[in-house]
């Protein structure tokens, strides 16, 4: 490991991918932060941690560890196949959806006139109308009886 490391990350021939810790990290805080990142601490090899169920999808997660030890500001060497600096996958072209499209079509399409409604030519006549009734000279009155079935008070 280099002078400054704080973790390390590589391939084993028996326990698959693998990480360890310097010794100027506290073993508690490389410990939580390993398992953490699914690495489990490797029986009978004190410091070493071997990724869990490294059959599903290990050099990726092992990339995502590293990625996101790096971002807690840990000094972080791996494998050149491993680590995320280097090996990371080239980004993937951008598939036009037509989105843009279709809403550049719908807002034309709005601001556009229809010819569904057909809106009447306003006529030169005033429109007819007749006279408003009269309003009533007297309020009407309502009688509310009270139910028995109530409380009193």
């Amino acid at each position: 490991m280099q002078p400054g490391t704080h973790l390390s990350f590589g391939d084993h021939e028996v326990h698959g991918f693998v990480a360890s810790f310097a010794s100027s990290v506290p073993v508690h805080l490389a410990h939580w932060y390993l398992e953490r990142e699914q690495f489990e601490p490797v029986p009978g090899d004190p410091g070493l941690y071997r990724l869990s169920e490294p059959e599903r999808d290990g050099p990726r997660r092992t990339r995502q560890a590293i990625h996101d030890l790096r971002r807690q500001n840990f000094t972080v060497q791996a494998d050149l196949r491993l680590d995320p600096a280097v090996s990371a996958s080239p980004p993937r072209p951008v598939r036009p959806n037509g989105l843009r499209e279709r809403r550049s079509r719908l807002a034309q399409t709005a601001a556009g006139r229809t010819t569904q409604r057909r809106v009447t030519p306003a006529s030169t006549s005033p429109p007819a109308t007749g006279p408003i009734p009269p309003l009533p000279a007297y309020a009407p009155t309502v009688h509310l009886t009270a139910s028995g079935g109530g409380r009193s008070r």
